[in-house]
C-alpha cells in the first residue's frame, strides 16, 4: 500500500487547536477560536488513497471542511481536515508539539500504522482504532501514554 502525494503546502488552519491526548500517540483538533494550527494541504489524492485515510482516522474523527491560509502565499482556500468527534473528551489536554512528539511518540505511531497497513491487507481487516488498541495492549501501554 503506498500513498501518493503531488503537492504539499504550508498552510495555516483558522479557529483550531491540536491537543494531546492521554494514552494516544497522535493528536486531535477541534474547533477553538481565535486560534490556528499549522499544517499540511496535500493535493492530488486518489479516490482509493483517500478511502484509506479514511479508514484510518477511523470513528474517533469526522471529516470537515475548513478554512486554510497557505503560508508562503496566504492565500485563503478551503481544506478537508479530521475533526475529534468527542468535543468533551477528558483525555485531550495542552497543546501538542510536533518536536515532542517527534522524539517521545513517533517510533509507537510508526509501529501503530504498520501494523494498520498490514492489517489492510487482510481479507478481513480490522479498522485503525483497533488496531492501535491491540498495539496499545500488546505493549501494556508502557510507551503509550502522555
Amino acid at each position: 500500500m503506498h500513498l501518493c502525494y503531488v503537492l504539499i503546502y504550508k498552510i495555516s488552519c483558522f479557529c483550531s487547536h491540536r491537543f494531546s491526548i492521554k494514552g494516544r500517540v497522535y493528536p486531535a483538533i477541534l474547533p477553538v477560536e481565535n486560534k490556528k494550527i499549522t499544517g499540511r494541504v496535500l493535493l492530488g489524492i486518489t479516490a482509493p488513497e483517500l478511502d484509506i485515510l479514511d479508514k484510518f482516522e477511523d470513528y474517533e474523527y469526522e471529516k470537515k471542511l475548513v478554512n486554510v491560509s497557505l503560508l508562503d502565499t496566504s492565500e485563503v482556500l478551503q481544506a478537508y481536515t479530521y475533526v475529534w468527534v468527542n468535543s468533551e473528551d477528558p483525555d485531550l489536554y495542552g497543546e501538542w508539539d510536533f518536536e515532542v512528539w517527534k522524539e517521545s511518540k513517533m517510533k509507537d505511531f510508526l509501529n501503530m500504522t504498520m501494523g494498520f497497513v498490514e492489517e489492510q491487507e487482510q481479507p478481513e481487516s480490522k479498522p485503525r482504532v483497533a488496531t492501535y488498541e491491540s498495539y496499545y495492549n500488546q505493549n501494556d501501554g508502557s510507551n503509550l501514554s502522555s
